[in-house]
Order: structure tokens, then sequence, then C-alpha cells
């Protein structure tokens, strides 16, 4: 009978054996499943991440072309203004001049506001040079020499001025 008892005992563990195999393979199949996965949803969160470092890019690279080219047709616009200050009652010039800066208007380019007396705010302004004026502190904005331009508030050249003595 001892025999038999064993008998059984060796059957029970024979069965419970494929049962005990195969969670254990499933167990190491969920996590085969797991690291794939996880490693899945990384790549993808990768190229997301490579897609807005992509994008950005090209805008920076557009922001600087259009940057580039402007900054360009501002030296037209300074002829103009010479151009006007030479024939003031040009008509044609100063509609041209005026169309040049609304398409560029478009393009977010702001003419930099300078007014005699303001003060100096090397942020905006380039002094280059001083010159006698009556009636105003020392140090204040007495003249605009070039007009200075921001593209999206951003100063691609700054209003060149005389400072007060």
């Amino acid at each position: 009978m001892p025999d038999e008892k064993q008998e059984e005992k060796k059957e029970e563990k024979k069965e419970e054996q494929p049962a005990e195999d195969s969670k254990n393979e499933l167990e190491k199949l969920q996590k085969e499943k797991d690291e794939y996965l996880n490693g899945w949803k990384r790549a993808k969160a990768d190229f997301i991440n490579y897609q807005k470092d992509e994008t950005k890019r090209f805008e920076e690279m557009v922001n600087y072309s259009r940057e580039m080219v402007i900054g360009d047709l501002v030296s037209v616009l300074d002829s103009f203004e010479l151009a006007l200050r030479a024939e003031p009652n040009n008509d044609g010039l100063q509609r041209i001049k005026i169309q040049l800066e609304d398409s560029l208007k478009k393009y977010g380019l702001e003419k930099i506001k300078v007014s005699p007396g303001d003060p100096l705010d090397t942020n905006i302004h380039e002094s280059i040079g001083e010159i006698e004026v009556k009636d105003m502190e020392s140090g204040k904005i007495a003249a605009e020499v070039s007009s200075g331009y921001k593209l999206k508030n951003k100063v691609i050249r700054p209003a060149r001025v005389k400072l007060s003595k």
C-alpha cells in the first residue's frame, strides 16, 4: 500500500508540473509582452519628440530667412527716406514707400518709435553722438538719425539717435 500512495503522489506531481510550467511560461510571456510594449511606447514618444524638434527647427530656419530678407529690405526703406528728404513732394516715391512698409508690416516688421526727449533705451536705441539742445535734459534723445525696426518684437536694427549734451 505504501507503493500505491507513492504512485498516487507521483501522478499528482506530474499533473501539477504541467500546470506550474504553464504558469511560469505565461509569466515569462507576460514580462516579454510588457518589455515589447514599453519599448514601442518609448519609440513612439521618441518619434513624437523628433517631429516636434524638426518642426521647431524648420520654423527657426523660416524665421531666420525672413529676418535676412526683411533686413535687406529695411535698407531699401532707408533709401526711400533719403530720396523723400531730397524731394519731399514726390508723391510717387511716397506711395511706393508706404506700399513697401505695408507689405513688410504683414510679416511683422514694426518701426521703433522715437521722440525727442525720450530716455535712451539701449535695447532699441543706438547712440551715435551728442548735440547741443536748449531746454532739454542731458542724456535724452535729441534727434533720430536713422529709423530702427523690430521684427515680431525682436530688434533687427536699433534706432540710431543723437543725445542732448
